[in-house]
């Protein structure tokens, strides 16, 4: 969600991409600092360039792609309805990154805890890594059960997927919800006050 997420509505100034430059993908992987070192990775192995913004941005493509397909037959986010990747291609790049590096499961088990399972690489490049990480999130959240409460928010100038919490819920934050009960009344009264 973190990934798809980095497209986003910025304002009055329209849609926002938090990996539009290396400069935004370098600060984006310091916000994921947490969750990067449950991988296994350390932000500061990892130098952001070009590339790596472009295999990043590759693996968003397919994830978002592929949340459209989640979401259908409602419309997915209107940040890139216009240019998906069609789903069976979205769906081999998302395999071929997760299966850049080879990984085995390990068993650690501490003398006071519960067991747990890490996953083990012998993959030496950190970028390999990040972006095969990426992608297996993806397939793990994509073959989940939470895949099954994921929509796109509609209300007015939203491009976020998020998971619905609750039943009613239509839109990802109360400030979309506000927004979208602002326009629908603005649309009401404009068609009663404007007349034939």
């Amino acid at each position: 969600m973190a990934l798809a997420s980095t497209i986003h509505h910025g304002g009055d100034d329209g849609i926002v991409d938090d990996l539009d430059t290396v400069r935004g993908v370098a600060r984006w992987l310091q916000q994921q600092n947490e969750s990067l070192a449950a991988e296994g990775l350390a932000v500061g192995d990892l130098v952001a360039d070009e590339e790596l913004r472009d295999a990043i941005i590759g693996v968003r493509k397919a994830v978002r792609a592929l949340f459209a397909r989640v979401v259908s037959p409602a419309p997915p986010s209107p940040a890139d309805a216009h240019r998906l990747m069609p789903a069976d291609e979205a769906l081999a790049h998302l395999n071929a990154a997760a299966a850049r590096e080879p990984v085995a499961p390990q068993l650690h088990w501490p003398a006071e805890g519960a067991p747990a399972a890490r996953l083990l690489s012998a993959e030496a490049d950190p970028h390999v890594r990040l972006v095969a990480a990426l992608a297996r999130d993806a397939v793990d959240f994509l073959s989940g059960p939470e895949r099954e409460q994921l929509r796109a928010c509609h209300a007015p100038r939203c491009v976020r997927y998020f998971l619905k919490s609750h039943g009613r819920q239509e839109w990802c934050k109360p400030s979309c919800g506000n927004r979208a009960r602002v326009a629908r009344h603005y649309e009401r009264t404009r068609g009663t006050t404007a007349g034939p």
